[in-house]
């Protein structure tokens, strides 16, 4: 691997922080960062300091002030607060690919559709199968869920032998996994109706529809409201994740100034500042540059949504600190003696059985006959046995399966036998997957 070039007049600050900025570069950072944070978990739960593992995540934490406090432990926070935020990421993908995305038009959308129904319904039959009836029943929502960003890792990971065609498909396949997430969420896993707080989350949705449709751009405006539609949607029984998806579809995606007026703009403007640097003025002493320079950075806000600068302002600390932490807190397994035992429980093989045969066996399926029907194409150098690699990798079910197990079960003895179930279903999907497509690749 080459040396990071520094540049000359690089500061010391600048030469020390810029090996992490390379890295943060790498398409599959976010995911190796999720497979150290998760170690980390497993680890520590596992050490002669597990105590302090487990205790950290039940401290309590208050927020508010007399009168108007919320105290809850660290474990809640993270998983019915920041995952708020991942679910406002969520729906803003949504979003954008129904927009101008690969979900744009019937055409584009059909394969990726048909292959993620396919990969919802099959791994929950699969898990039914073990556990229907039983006092493990509540979970068959745990191997619906696919991990976009551990299965584009593994993709990233693979280099250039991957087609682009191939990565859209399964970006696309992935974010209508995450609309059948948030449905079976908001649809199944609710234990009781508030209506009078649902009439209030309704209030502030309305408030963010006014506030879009007046064409309010500001953050700090959907920031205030979704904080109470959050609040809201917490006192009424439907899990508070859902109110950020709610935001995400309230967020502005029109632009004020289209690209080729931006372009006219930015040359006149960058022609004056031109002038002025020419004449020899400072940036210090010269209003010209000065105004350029103001009006060049309005008009990138101009030309930009509001959806759009959402999107990029979230996804790094989605990457590096939310899903990170989110592991950290979840994926903290204590294995023994009694591990092995707990993979052949009817929970745990219901996953396992869901996410490495049920996801690969849904997506090819159904993939197969929404082609065979005539209603999908399949993509440009695309071939059936990368449509079964990127099924192997669909049973990466990692954050979201944690996610639905912890709806599911609770602080149950159920909750540690389906963790263990999709930790050992996500590495085996994405060994299996990686094979397969590196088979192909290098045929």
């Amino acid at each position: 691997m080459n040396p990071i070039r520094q540049p000359e007049d690089a500061t010391p600050m600048e030469r020390l922080v810029r090996p992490f900025q390379e890295f943060a570069k790498l398409e599959a950072a976010g995911g190796i960062f999720l497979i150290g944070c998760t170690v980390v978990a497993l680890v520590w739960a596992n050490s002669p300091w597990a105590a302090s593992y487990f205790r950290l995540w039940h401290t309590d934490v208050t927020f508010g002030f007399a009168g108007a406090r919320l105290s809850e432990p660290l474990h809640f926070w993270i998983n019915d607060g920041l995952m708020a935020v991942f679910f406002l990421l969520v729906g803003l993908e949504i979003k954008r690919e129904t927009l101008v995305g690969e979900l744009a038009s019937f055409r584009k959308a059909a394969l990726p559709i048909a292959a993620a129904l396919g990969g919802m319904l099959i791994p929950a039959g699969f898990y039914l199968l073990f556990n229907h009836g039983g006092q493990g029943a509540p979970g068959w929502g745990i191997p619906m869920a696919t991990d976009i960003a551990f299965a584009l890792g593994v993709l990233a990971l693979l280099g250039n032998r991957i087609p682009t065609s191939l990565r859209v498909f399964l970006a696309a396949l992935a974010i209508v996994d995450d609309i059948g997430a948030v449905l079976v969420i908001a649809l199944f896993y609710t234990a009781r109706i508030s209506w009078i707080s649902l009439e209030v989350a309704g209030l502030f949705f309305a408030a963010l529809m006014v506030m879009n449709r007046a064409g309010a751009r500001q953050p700090l405006i959907y920031a205030v409201l979704g904080v109470g539609l959050w609040l809201a949607f917490l006192q009424s029984g439907i899990h508070a994740t859902i109110s950020g998806v709610l935001l995400a579809i309230t967020v502005p995606a029109r632009q004020r100034l289209d690209g080729r007026a931006f372009l006219f703009r930015s040359e006149k403007i960058l022609g004056e500042f031109r002038s002025a640097e020419e004449a020899g003025e400072t940036i210090y002493t010269s209003a010209t540059k000065s105004a350029a320079l103001h009006a060049l950075a309005q008009g990138c806000g101009r030309v930009e949504s509001p959806m759009m600068r959402f999107e990029h302002a979230l996804a790094p600390w989605i990457s590096y600190v939310i899903m990170p932490v989110f592991a950290l807190a979840n994926a903290g397994v204590t294995l023994g003696a009694g591990a092995a035992r707990e993979l052949v429980h009817p929970v745990s093989l219901g996953v396992i059985c869901g996410l490495v045969l049920g996801k690969p066996i849904g997506i090819v399926g159904f993939s197969w006959l929404a082609t065979r029907t005539g209603i999908a194409a399949m993509p440009v150098r695309v071939g059936w046995r990368q449509i079964l690699g990127v099924g192997m990798l669909g049973g990466i079910g990692f954050t979201m399966s944690l996610f639905i197990a912890n709806l599911a079960f609770g602080p149950t003895p159920g909750l540690e036998t389906a963790k263990i179930g999709i930790l050992a279903a996500s590495v085996v999907s994405g060994v299996a997957g990686a094979i397969v497509l590196l088979k192909r690749t290098n045929a």
